[in-house]
């Protein structure tokens, strides 16, 4: 163990907010999974918190092992990953999995073990990935529409179409990432105009046809009409029955909260140990629980940027900011859900929320993040032993 420890590498402050968010999320987890137990278990919600650290152990292994990669192995293998993740999808979509009716192709289960696996958060993180290659490769470099519209956009329109169909609010996220990197990256922002009036036809024509030909994407183009109009105009359905007991169960919370396991709201909320655990932590933690959790999330962001800033070359600096940065931004929009600013996603809660998936994913993305971080470390080390530094430096950028 203590091996393990002295084995780690890169920003320290990372480290310390992935460790609290994970050691917190048991408390919430372990209290919301109740209503889970009483429906569709024994009553005993021991299993689903023996499940939630089977899942960050494994992440964490996760995190570990790929922040000990170098970096800039992560190019090459974006260009083999993303026609893996691309079939992958193809597989998630063409199931046809649906839910009350819904289009829900959104798992797929690994042969063997028996795992379920939601294929559009890793697309999303290879996606990115790709994209801060490809915004490196091209820099200080003229380039045309034409010339980026094949190796740049025709990989995400692909992507973002295949993940489309079952879950509207993770292609958004994707793609708003997808927008700000290359704003970032230097891309011509004529171009990008160009690339976003392009999506707004495309998503305007999958509306158009998922309602002139209901069948083929069953009943998904409605239930996002459901959500955006229960939001602005409060209705007796499911997703306002979520958020009335979401602002209940915060309301009760006050300053200092119910105590740990003592929610009520647990008992009625759906998905209350997932999408909406963060109700949970207010009404048993209060507004302090609340804004130490918010705290935790800003401080990763603050450090993200310092990461991206110091970082050695274009790529690290892109890549940081392209995995990392949608971990801050899912944590603020499932924030923002259970408050009512925004409409149900179905986003989970970073590190805290239970399913294994997003937890995997958030610790590859953070173990990127480690990766660019650990190898500034060892070039400073590098530049403490030579006589001229500057050769280091050079070999950098």
């Amino acid at each position: 163990m203590f091996s393990i420890l002295k084995n780690i590498k890169g920003d320290k402050a990372i480290w310390a907010v992935a460790g609290l968010l994970a050691l917190f999320s048991f408390l919430p987890v372990y209290s919301a999974s109740s209503n889970l137990a009483y429906l569709y278990g024994d009553g005993s919600t021991l299993q689903y918190l023996l499940k939630h650290f089977a899942h960050l152990l494994l992440g964490f292994a996760i995190l570990y092992g790929v922040h000990k990669i170098p970096y800039h192995y992560f190019r090459g293998l974006s260009l083999i990953a993303l026609p893996v993740v691309i079939v992958l999808l193809l597989v998630t979509l063409a199931q046809g999995t649906t839910i009350e009716g819904a289009n829900a192709s959104r798992w797929i289960r690994v042969p063997f073990v028996g795992v379920t696996f939601q294929t559009s958060t890793l697309a999303g993180v290879v996606l990115l990935t790709y994209v801060a290659r490809y915004l490196s490769k091209i820099k200080d470099r003229e380039i045309t529409f034409k010339e980026s519209l094949l190796p740049l956009w025709l990989p995400v329109f692909i992507v973002l179409a295949l993940i489309l169909p079952a879950n509207l609010s993770t292609t958004a996220m994707i793609f708003a990432m997808v927008v700000m990197l290359v704003f970032i990256g230097g891309y011509p922002f004529k171009y990008l105009g160009i690339v976003l009036g392009a999506g707004l036809i495309l998503l305007t024509l999958f509306i158009l046809t998922a309602k002139a030909f209901p069948d083929m994407f069953p009943n998904r183009v409605d239930t996002w009409m459901n959500r955006i109009e229960n939001f602005t105009d409060s209705q007796d359905t499911e997703a306002d029955y979520q958020i009335e007991k979401a602002k209940i169960a915060i309301a009760s919370g006050g300053v200092t909260g119910q105590g740990p396991g003592k929610s009520i709201q647990k008992n009625f909320l759906p998905q209350s140990s997932s999408d909406f655990i963060y109700a949970i932590i207010v009404e048993e933690f209060g507004l302090l629980g609340a804004l130490f959790l918010m705290f935790l999330y800003l401080m990763l962001l603050f450090r993200l940027v310092i990461v991206a800033s110091k970082a050695m070359s274009i790529f690290g600096k892109l890549l940081v900011i392209g995995v990392g940065m949608p971990i801050v931004l899912q944590a603020m929009i499932n924030m923002a859900v259970a408050v009512e600013l925004f409409p149900v996603t179905g986003q989970t809660l970073p590190l805290i929320s239970s399913g294994g998936t997003s937890i995997w994913m958030t610790c590859l993305a953070l173990g990127m993040v480690l990766s660019v971080s650990a190898k500034r470390q060892e070039k400073l080390k590098e530049m403490e032993t030579v006589e001229n530094p500057l050769d280091i430096l050079s070999e950098t950028i």
